[in-house]
């Protein structure tokens, strides 16, 4: 009997490998893989019961005796699995039976059919789904004080799962599960041997549980719809769109300009950062119009309280990402801009003001601007400029923007610059 066992798991792993190869060929591959988590863990607890194949006078209570069961799950795609679990019952006397006390273990490899895609739910809940379920495996029945060793079979089993989906890393569900026994040579009471040697040991088991989803992404294959591979797509396109966008207008789009605040109208490289090859702080397009417009390139009283004015008008800004007081790579052009002007002017000094989004607490959002704009000031510290002529304003939120949008919330997650 255990060559046979074995040769029987041979045979369930073997139907495993090739039931894996026709899935990835589905029509469901369309799918992309990586939008969805496809491990689960199952844990099942509840009760059996015994429908024949129970010797005369013996039988359990009612509601049967304890069973638990664990599986693991892998989804091919959001309508077809596989599952190998293990199930363990306990099988007792009832009330007018005589005493009898037997163990019943199995092994089953599962095919898992996810009916709440198939049959759409997601067109009316994202809450509830049903599960069918259904295989082969390996059974051993034992007793305490009825036949000596084991009795081994096949088995068959089907059942239905119900889920409550309660997050995206957990369900909960209820299972209905019926078994039939292969060559099963002793009753479940494991006193007395079998006549028949068919299909007659059939047990019925229920349980509740709960599902644990494994994975990084957010959600479960089975939770997933065809509607979510195409809201992937469209936030592809948004954020490709979005990034299509010349925010300052000056012919790089923002998604490959460095510098995203340059000033209108001046020129830039194919970067989108202003063309300064003298390194004076000032775009050299900008300088050309100034010296034009107010004299010669010495006049620096005019020119230095134009680029004053630029600055203290909100045009050179330090931009951060979320939650974060690093200044980001493309953006610290702003503090060398300020730097460079700083130098040219040893009589100014600056505020440095910092600001954060709307998301978190009030309290949290101005110790963050704080940070903010510490940071920068260390940076001009150590470009040369004495902490002194520097002096550090937490203005918390800036709440002039739409709080919702997240292209708005990076405009004023930053630091500007107020000279004096």
């Amino acid at each position: 009997m255990k060559k046979k066992l074995t040769s029987l798991t041979l045979l369930l792993l073997t139907f495993a490998a090739n039931a894996q190869n026709m899935a990835t060929t589905s029509v469901e591959s369309s799918i992309e893989n990586s939008a969805y988590n496809k491990w689960s863990i199952e844990l099942n607890g509840g009760l059996n019961k015994p429908v024949r194949a129970m010797g005369a006078n013996y039988a359990t209570e009612p509601l049967g005796a304890w069973h638990g069961d664990l599986g693991v799950r892998y989804m091919f795609n959001p309508k077809f699995g596989l599952k190998l679990d293990y199930g363990y019952d306990q099988l007792t006397e009832g009330s007018n039976s005589p005493d009898f006390d037997s163990r019943y273990m199995r092994l089953d490899l599962q095919g898992v059919i996810n009916l709440s895609r198939a049959l759409n739910f997601e067109t009316w809940t994202n809450t509830f789904g049903l599960l069918v379920h259904g295989g082969f495996g390996v059974s051993q029945l034992t007793s305490k004080n009825g036949f000596d060793g084991e009795d081994y079979m096949g088995n068959g089993i089907m059942g239905i799962t119900g889920q409550v989906r309660l997050g995206n890393r957990v369900a909960l569900t209820a299972d209905l599960t019926g078994l039939v026994n292969i060559k099963q040579n002793e009753n479940f009471d494991g006193m007395t041997p079998l006549t028949t040697r068919g299909f007659d040991g059939i047990l019925i088991n229920t349980s509740i549980g709960l599902t644990f989803y494994l994975g990084k992404n957010e959600k479960h294959a089975d939770w997933v719809s065809e509607g979510d591979k195409y809201d992937s797509l469209e936030k592809r396109v948004g954020m490709i769109e979005t990034g299509l966008l010349d925010s300052d207008k000056d012919g790089v789009a923002d998604l490959y300009d460095l510098e995203p605040n340059s000033i209108a109208g001046v020129a830039v490289n194919t970067k989108g950062q202003s063309i300064d090859n003298n390194q004076n702080g000032v775009p050299d397009e900008l300088e050309s119009y100034l010296e034009k417009t107010y004299g010669v390139k010495s006049d620096s009283v005019s020119t230095n309280s134009t680029v004053e004015q630029l600055i203290n008008d909100g045009y050179v800004n330090v931009y951060f990402d979320f939650n974060s007081s690093k200044p980001t790579t493309a953006s610290l052009s702003g503090i060398d801009f300020l730097v460079k002007y700083l130098k040219n002017n040893p009589s100014k000094s600056a505020d440095v003001v910092g600001y954060a989004d709307e998301i978190g607490s009030s309290s949290y959002n101005v110790e963050l601007s704080r940070k903010r704009a510490e940071a920068v000031k260390q940076v001009a510290i150590n470009a040369g400029i004495d902490a002194s002529r520097l002096n550090v304003i937490a203005n918390g939120e800036d709440a002039s923007v739409n709080k919702n949008s997240k292209e708005a919330r990076q405009i004023v997650r930053r630091v500007s610059f107020q000279v004096k």
